[in-house]
């Protein structure tokens, strides 16, 4: 099992960690973190918030320090330079007690497959060193709905139930903060929307969530967002807020030879984004003005008809993605 899934000893179900948090409105408080491995600068000037009993998403294309930024930002790495803190302590010095108070998921399902569900979580209970942990892990097997397969081996679950084994163990010890690093990467979208539906009555409770994850549909389910590209925070606020920031204009086109038109568009000055999305071609552009004179040159006479359409979350990561380089692969 990987020592990242394991934030630390917790005192007892039901009685909390026996410090009390110092109060304080954020769950994630973090200013100007910065992290280099080797030549790789991997984190640069990272300065986030996330607010108590909300859903952060955290987004980004692999290798851009999303993970990195994670363990910073729970004590499980120091960071280089930079400060903040993580539900009310600070990220450098009481790194034992945001430990006590987290769940860190994993991308990679690190359980034993030759256990049992129960024994599986009565095994990290141990690791925690809970009190009653045979009551702590019946609840959590009740409330994640784990309870009737609770003695199927590990190795025999979907990647479904295996996610939700992994939830359990995060769960057991009642953190205030769950860490969720692409949680349902090769699941499928039933699972995935069930664990989102149980990652919302979480927030409901007042446990605040980090998730990462490149699917489009879930970051529409977070309350906030942020996106990092190759160490660079880009974005962050509401769905909403970071479409409109972007000031993107997005036209469909219908009908005709759109296999055609998209290369004779690649050519036009303001095209930024081509992506086909069923019987359609969505471009995108800053200036909308140019961008719809070179719809309408490169259209006329095809058959083809174009319309505005609506700015979606994929457009902007891509755009933000186009406006960030990556320094390692710059120097090779």
């Amino acid at each position: 099992m990987s020592e990242a899934a394991l934030p630390g000893p917790a005192a007892a179900p039901g009685a909390g960690p026996t410090d009390a948090p110092p109060a304080a409105p954020w769950a994630i408080d973090v200013r100007g973190l910065d992290k280099r491995f080797g030549d790789k600068h991997v984190v640069k000037d990272l300065s986030l918030r996330a607010r108590r009993g909300e859903i952060l998403g955290f987004l980004g294309p692999n290798g851009s320090g999303k993970t990195t930024s994670i363990r910073m930002m729970c004590g499980l790495l120091t960071p280089d330079s930079g400060e903040g803190t993580c539900l009310g302590f600070d990220i450098r010095r009481d790194s034992d007690q945001i430990k006590r108070r987290v769940g860190y998921m994993t991308q990679r399902f690190s359980f034993w497959e030759d256990l049992s569900i129960r024994e599986n979580l009565d095994f990290v209970a141990r690791l925690y060193e809970m009190r009653e942990r045979k009551a702590a892990v019946q609840r959590t097997l009740d409330t994640l709905g784990l309870g009737p397969r609770a003695e199927q081996l590990a190795g025999a679950l979907s990647g479904g139930w295996k996610q939700r084994l992994a939830l359990a163990a995060c769960m057991l010890h009642q953190p205030e903060l769950l860490l969720l690093d692409e949680p349902t990467a090769g699941v499928d979208p039933k699972a995935r929307r069930e664990f989102w539906e149980e990652l919302h009555a979480l927030a409901a409770r007042g446990i605040s969530i980090l998730v990462s994850t490149h699917y489009m549909d879930e970051a529409e389910r977070c309350h906030q967002l942020a996106y990092i590209a190759y160490g660079t925070l880009m974005a962050q606020g509401s769905a909403q807020e970071i479409i409109a920031a972007q000031g993107l204009a997005t036209w469909a086109i219908v009908g005709g030879d759109l296999a055609a038109i998209a290369q004779r568009l690649q050519r036009e000055p303001g095209v930024e984004q081509l992506a086909a999305f069923g019987a359609a071609l969505h471009v995108t552009s800053r200036d909308g003005a140019v961008l719809e004179a070179a719809l309408r040159r490169v259209t006329a006479g095809t058959g083809s008809r174009i319309e505005p359409a609506d700015t979606g979350l994929e457009d902007v990561f891509i755009h933000l993605m186009g406006r960030s380089s990556d320094d390692f692969d710059a120097r090779r």
